[in-house]
């Protein structure tokens, strides 16, 4: 019974030992099957975006459906790691930096069957996962889900978000505009203006840090300005523990301030021009990266191998450079802090690409004192080499004026440059071939071949062209009366002649005259009129007229007659003079057109001789050509013409010259015209002539009157335009 009863029991074990291991074979095969599943699963691709409200996301892209990601999360240092099990990685990279405001780096790693992603952060914050397809996403931030958080001890996310709601001043806008000199203002609204703000520099990062405020979600975003053409690019608003954060991103070389108006806060970033920046590394010459040192009784060459090291630098530090030194440098430039370090023992640095070599300032002096000795013995040992140079644009002569060590140059009346000829050498000028012989060493003849590479070039050609209008325009009228009167009167049975105008003019005039006065004179009758022309009582006619009315009466003993003579005569000019010349850059030109007009001369001893006085158009100037192709002109231009003669000394007659001068200094841009100057003149001429008494009668002096009106304008302009001509020279 026994016996059965251990057989049984031995059997039921059997059952029992092979129903379990039979159900342990296929636990195992199903788990084996499933990691052999997850393991065919591999990750392809990882993306990082940013999204509103301060959070980012993550992307993993997978060649099939990814697993539930595992994870756990670090507050100090603020890390979130999530395990993927099962999940092979052929990423090319592993770490991977981030610049979302909260988020500084992501590192993927794949051990153990496994790829775990972490996730280094500035401070913690909760995340949400989600698997979309073959897609793994991955939300940070607290935006959304601080109505399912609680304040909790598991919770210690929450903490800076707590402060943040029992803050009493909030953020209420953020606004970015570009100001008139192209700087960017970031303008920050507050609903209240107590708020402590600590502005600074961070990593070429501006940063605004404003304590026990509060920002809204809607505003927690990165901003891209970069179209706005200021030297900042993005700004990212996010909250930050006790408060808000605003990271302005900048380019370039530029200035920022900071300042508060009422309720505004505003960061003015500014670019600086190369003036400004050149002032600025005056103001502090020292440029390098930022850091800190503090140690107490370090040895210098400790010292120097970790600003080496900082640097990058190659560090070559002399035997003799010893000692210990304390210091506590926080946040200084390292070229200044290298600077004091050496200063305070006595060292000196030179820098020969990323080598830095240090040593006792007098060993250096006296070590670049040997060198200098040891080049110049090299140089009075070294071979002289006679080279042929042809000068092609320059002038030769005026070339050896630079390297000749003549007397003259000694004396300061040559050239000032003597010192690019040595004591040893020698040069010749070949004027017929514009060329120079040059005896030399042949460190002295690539120094001569460098200078005349930069000194032998053709010179910018400019085409000057000036215009100069004379217009003119001239009016007048003229309005005229004559009287004459003549007749024979008998007294006591005499006849008297009687006429008006002068003796000579009436006897000269006509022979009638002379008869007449004969045949009165012997008692004889007169047979018939006489006239007498030239008998003018009244004389006030235009000279030349262009239209005449006359009327007269005759009887037989009086002669009377009037006429009335007009003018009008209106007249336009006009005067262009064209010079043109075609200069070198800061080359004199002249170009003259015109005559020389003669005249007589007396000088001491009596004699007369023959003088010219130049009547010419004349344009002279002087271009000189600025960096930005624009032309600065010495300018000098005459208009003359011959004028009326005027009587001179020795009873000749001197002509007068009309001039229009010019002298003036314009900058002007390449074939842009200009106006120089220019002179405007009127004349308005009226005159009246009349007999006395008569021609003061109201209504009836007009006809003993005459009057003359004349108008005349004349206007002078002077245009230039300089054209720098285009180089078809080829070296």
């Amino acid at each position: 019974m026994e016996i059965a009863n251990r057989q049984l029991s031995i059997f039921k074990g059997g059952v029992i030992h092979r129903c379990f291991t039979k159900v342990l074979l296929i636990v195992l095969s199903t788990l084996l099957g499933s990691s052999l599943a997850l393991a065919n699963v591999n990750l392809q691709n990882v993306e990082f975006s940013s999204q509103p409200g301060g959070q980012f996301e993550v992307r993993l892209d997978f060649d099939g459906t990814p697993p539930e990601p595992k994870g756990y999360n670090i507050e100090k240092p603020a890390r979130i790691a999530l395990d993927l099990v099962g999940v092979s990685s052929q990423l090319n990279q592993k770490k991977f930096p981030l610049s979302y405001g909260n988020a500084s780096s992501a590192v993927i790693l794949e051990s153990g069957g496994r790829t775990r992603m972490i996730l280094n952060l500035i401070e913690l914050a909760p995340y949400q996962t989600r698997i979309d397809g073959n897609s793994l996403f991955v939300v940070v931030g607290d935006s959304g889900v601080r109505e399912y958080l609680k304040p909790s001890k598991e919770n210690p996310v929450l903490s800076s978000a707590q402060k943040i709601a029992t803050a009493d001043n909030e953020i209420v806008s953020v606004d970015f505009k570009r100001g008139d000199q192209g700087e960017g203002r970031l303008i920050i609204n507050m609903a209240n203006p107590k708020a402590g703000i600590n502005v600074f520099s961070e990593g070429g990062v501006i940063k605004v840090d404003f304590d026990e405020i509060n920002i809204p979600e809607r505003l927690q975003r990165r901003y891209d300005v970069s179209d706005f053409a200021t030297p900042v690019q993005s700004i990212e608003a996010q909250p930050s523990q006790g408060g808000a954060l605003f990271s302005l991103v900048a380019t370039g070389d530029y200035d920022y301030l900071a300042y508060q108006t009422d309720n505004e806060y505003i960061i003015s970033i500014k670019p600086l021009t190369t003036e400004e920046l050149e002032a600025k590394k005056k103001e502090f010459a020292f440029v390098g990266e930022k850091l800190s040192l503090n140690f107490q009784d370090i040895e210098v060459r400790a010292v120097l191998q970790l600003i080496a090291d900082f640097t990058n630098l190659n560090l070559v530090a002399s035997d003799t450079v010893d000692g210990r030194i304390t210091l506590r440098l926080q946040n200084v430039p390292w070229d200044q802090a290298l600077e004091l370090v050496l200063k305070t023992k006595g060292l000196d640095k030179r820098q020969v690409g990323n080598v830095l070599m240090v040593a006792p300032a007098d060993e250096i002096a006296e070590r670049e004192r040997l060198e200098i000795e040891n080049n110049k013995q090299i140089e009075e040992l070294a071979p002289l080499i006679t080279e042929y140079i042809r000068i092609r644009y320059a002038d030769a002569k005026e070339l050896y004026n630079l390297f000749s060590a003549s007397e003259s140059s000694q004396e300061g009346e040559g050239a000032s440059t003597a010192s690019l000829l040595s004591s040893r050498g020698s040069v010749i000028v070949d004027e017929r071939t514009n060329s120079l012989m040059v005896t030399e060493t042949a460190a002295k003849l690539e120094e001569f071949r460098r200078v005349i590479r930069l000194l032998d070039v053709p010179v910018r050609q400019v085409l000057v062209e000036a215009r100069i209008v004379i217009a003119n325009s001239s009016f007048d009228e003229e309005l005229g009366i004559r009287w004459g009167v003549s007749g024979i009167n008998s007294v006591n049975s005499d006849d008297a002649l009687f006429f008006g105008g002068n003796t000579s003019s009436i006897i000269d005039s006509s022979n009638s005259i002379a008869q007449a006065a004969l045949d009165i004179a012997q008692g004889n009758q007169l047979t018939e009129p006489i006239l007498f022309p030239d008998a003018l009582s009244v004389d006030l006619g235009v000279a030349s007229p262009t239209s005449s009315f006359a009327v007269g009466y005759v009887s037989d003993d009086v002669h009377l007659n009037m006429e009335l003579s007009a003018l009008e005569s209106q007249g336009r000019g006009e005067i262009v003079s064209q010079p043109k010349v075609i200069t070198g850059d800061k080359q004199e030109a002249v170009i003259k057109s015109g005559s020389e007009v003669p005249y007589q001369e007396s000088s001491a001893n009596g004699e007369t001789t023959i003088e010219f006085k130049e009547a010419v158009l004349k344009l002279q100037v002087k271009p000189s050509i600025t960096p930005d192709d624009r032309i600065i002109m010495t300018l000098e231009i005459n208009q003359d013409s011959v004028g009326d003669l005027v009587p001179s000394g020795n009873g000749g007659f001197v002509p007068t010259i009309d001039t229009t001068q010019l002298t003036t200094q314009v900058l002007v841009g390449n074939g842009e015209t200009v106006v120089l100057g220019g002179v405007f003149r009127t004349v308005d001429v009226e005159s009246e002539s009349k007999v006395p008494l008569l021609g003061d009668i109201p209504y009836i002096g007009g006809l003993f009157s005459a009057t003359s009106v004349t108008q005349e304008k004349t206007e002078t302009l002077i245009f230039i335009t300089p054209r720098i001509l285009a180089d078809t020279l080829i070296d």
